[in-house]
């Protein structure tokens, strides 16, 4: 549904009207009080204030002064998967310390996995995404780590999401544990080979217990190399080399970046790599908050993300990560509506999503609240009313 298409009908134009308050992100947040929305063969041609809308359209809704902001663009998860961490999740609530190592239970069971189940458990979770108002989605590999794991876990990635993330460097797996650097050359040899005709982007998790700095940059280095354009998992677990490896090689965001240092925060400011943010994982590890006001301050554009994975952050909702961000982050209802629409846009490099100004995909979400600071003002809540995807109702 977030991916390729949805389901419901499409009609050839339509008017949303009586929209209570409109968030076009045209400029920044760019709120329209009193307006309405008309979309054409996917596509909005018109936004602004109600009453001076074109007419001639085939279809009317009423939003009945609620409020529409656009769908949110979630640009870090990891769906390709079998099994939870549930276990896990419960020993760590009881005390127990987060670390990478758990991504190899996940592995185990991936591999065991066949196609159905992962292709079934991807479609779920994007159908769950879907219905808290997430219109796209990217998708990483990464629970494979052989080739023909990892090229199977593209695979069913690419037929629900058009941005698809090669991350065979996610963790070294078992077979080849004190053989780190056997592992990285068969990640950027073999391993890319097979991935790239299926991926868009590449990642590495550069962190303590996975990748160091030397090795995020031979594997980004050949993934650029195929064509593929880099993303970096850095400073989730302490600082690193990570953020300006993420810079140095104009990768699109620099993911996690919970620890950074003062060097780090001006990589991040001179250059183009979004900073992502993604809370759940913090909530899901009792692990400290990004500090986004310090990053906002500094001029980064900052993205927020669901990070939905089994074992440190198993949620789909972006709504409840614009609550984590505004409770937890220090950033006003505004900026983190932005960050996770139009700052997932731009860590996409999509110029067509995350906003609802003429020529943007009509990706819109109607929320029963009159407000988008209910987003953050009413946590939990399930406020999200109808969702659209280029023009056509979802649900």
């Amino acid at each position: 549904m977030v991916g390729n298409g949805g389901s419901g009908a499409g009609v050839a134009s339509l008017l949303v009207d009586g929209i209570g308050v409109l968030v076009t992100n045209d400029p920044e947040v760019g709120v329209v009080e009193g307006a309405a929305l008309v979309v054409e063969d996917g596509v909005v041609v018109w936004a602004g204030e109600r009453g001076t809308a074109p007419g001639g359209v085939e279809e009317r809704v009423d939003a009945g002064g609620r409020a529409v902001v656009p769908g949110f663009v979630d640009s870090h998860a990891h769906l390709v998967f079998a099994g939870d961490r549930a276990e896990e999740f419960a020993a760590r609530m009881a005390g127990r310390a987060y670390s990478a190592g758990g991504i190899r239970t996940t592995v185990a069971a991936t591999r065991e996995a066949g196609d159905g189940e992962l292709a079934g458990n991807v479609g779920r979770l994007v159908d769950e995404a879907g219905r808290a108002g997430t219109t796209t989605i990217e998708c990483k590999s990464g629970y494979g780590l052989t080739v023909a794991d990892e090229v199977r876990s593209l695979r069913v990635a690419g037929g629900l999401t058009e941005e698809v993330t090669f991350l065979g460097a996610h963790v070294v797996p078992p077979e080849y544990a004190g053989r780190g650097d056997e592992y990285v050359d068969l990640v950027r040899g073999p391993m890319l080979e097979a991935c790239a005709p299926h991926a868009k982007w590449i990642d590495v998790f550069c962190e303590r217990g996975a990748f160091d700095g030397e090795q995020t940059r031979a594997i980004l280095e050949a993934g650029v190399a195929k064509g593929l354009v880099p993303r970096v998992h850095a400073g989730q677990l302490e600082e690193g080399p990570g953020v300006r490896i993420a810079v140095e090689l104009g990768a699109a965001s620099a993911d996690h970046v919970t620890h950074l240092s003062d060097a780090d925060v001006d990589a991040l400011a001179s250059g183009d790599t979004v900073a992502t943010l993604l809370p759940g994982a913090e909530f899901s590890t009792r692990s400290p908050y990004p500090d986004a006001r310090r990053l906002l301050d500094a001029g980064v554009t900052v993205a927020l993300a669901s990070d939905c994975n089994p074992g440190s952050s198993y949620t789909t909702s972006m709504p409840f990560c614009v609550a984590l961000a505004v409770r937890e982050m220090r950033m006003t209802p505004d900026e983190a509506l932005w960050a996770a629409t139009m700052g997932g846009a731009r860590a996409l490099r999509r110029a067509d999503v995350g906003h609802l100004a003429p020529g943007a995909r009509a990706d819109f979400v109607l929320l029963d609240a009159p407000s988008p600071i209910h987003l953050a003002y009413r946590p939990g809540v399930p406020l999200v009313s109808r969702v659209w995807r280029a023009g056509r109702e979802v649900g």
